[in-house]
Formats: structure tokens, sequence, C-alpha cells
């Protein structure tokens, strides 16, 4: 059986910088959680940071692979520099998804650590462009597919199809 990583937060889970959730009710996520499938993990809190705590972004025009490089950061809007607590969750969070050998992902988009289509801009004004998250990145680069929570089915179709080759 496939397994997929989750953002906790779309499990409902409290762990987002507002101290919210970002839960998803979906048919396929309910049928998937009770079967086993999901690995529910906040890249964050795993990274030893709390809920609430201060929005982050990935810096001004930068990306995901260069923070993970070490050539820009993750900052707050007062400029603190989180880069090595963002860039430690996503290291935890490929580790936990190598040991539950999960090929599959769904992450929250907008985030600087899960952000699998779009992530903020970086300058706190609410605007957003194509990108993706530290988490999300790293995942791909093993070759964990990343789905966003507008392609559920996409997500479905891909785990039958799977399911389908190994059988």
């Amino acid at each position: 059986m496939e397994k997929i990583f989750v953002s906790a937060c779309l499990m409902g889970a409290r762990v987002r910088y507002d101290g919210g959730a970002k839960t998803l009710e979906n048919q396929l996520l309910a049928t998937w959680r009770a079967e086993g499938r999901l690995v529910t993990h906040c890249p964050e809190m795993a990274a030893g940071l709390s809920s609430p705590r201060p929005a982050a972004e990935i810096a001004p025009g930068a990306t995901a692979e260069a923070v993970l490089a070490g050539r820009a950061g993750v900052y707050d809007k007062d400029g603190l520099d989180w880069t090595g607590e963002f860039t430690l969750g996503a290291q935890l969070a490929v580790e936990l998804a190598q040991q539950q050998n999960c090929r599959f992902a769904l992450l929250t988009d907008g985030s600087p650590s899960c952000g699998p289509t779009y992530v903020h801009s970086g300058n706190f004004d609410g605007q957003r462009h194509s990108g993706e998250g530290l988490v999300a990145h790293r995942l791909r680069a093993i070759g964990v597919a990343v789905y966003a929570p507008d392609q559920l089915r996409e997500l479905a179709r891909a785990l039958e199809e799977a399911e389908n080759t190994a059988s």
C-alpha cells in the first residue's frame, strides 16, 4: 500500500504560523486516513518552532533551491532569519518520508516550507508567485511526486496507477 506524506495542517492540526489549521475536508483523504496511508507531519514544528509563530517567507526573488544552497534565506517581517529552522524542517521531512517509503506527498500551498505550486513574495504583502517551499523542493529531488490540495484527483489517479503497476 502506497503511503502519502501530508502537511499536518491539512489534516486539522493547529500547527500553522497563526496557530490555526488549514483543514482539508475530502472523502479521498478520509478514505486514505482510514486505510492508514497518511503520514502527517509539520516540518516547522518538527524543527522546534512554536504555533503561533511569526509569519516567514522566502526572501524576495529567491527560490527554495537558493535557500537550500545557502544563497538566500527565510525571514519574518522584522527581518529575523529563520533559515536554519526551515532548512532543518525540510531535512526532517525528507527523512520521515524516506523512513515511511512515501512516494507521494500532499502539501499545503503558500508555505515557505511546504508550498508545492506557489509561495508568497517575500515582501509580506499578500502577493504570491509560482514556486515551491523547501520541503516540496527536497521531496521532488528524491523522487517523491508532490501535489497541492487542488490536485487531489491527480494524486488519486497517480496512486491508483502506482498500485496497479505494482500488482
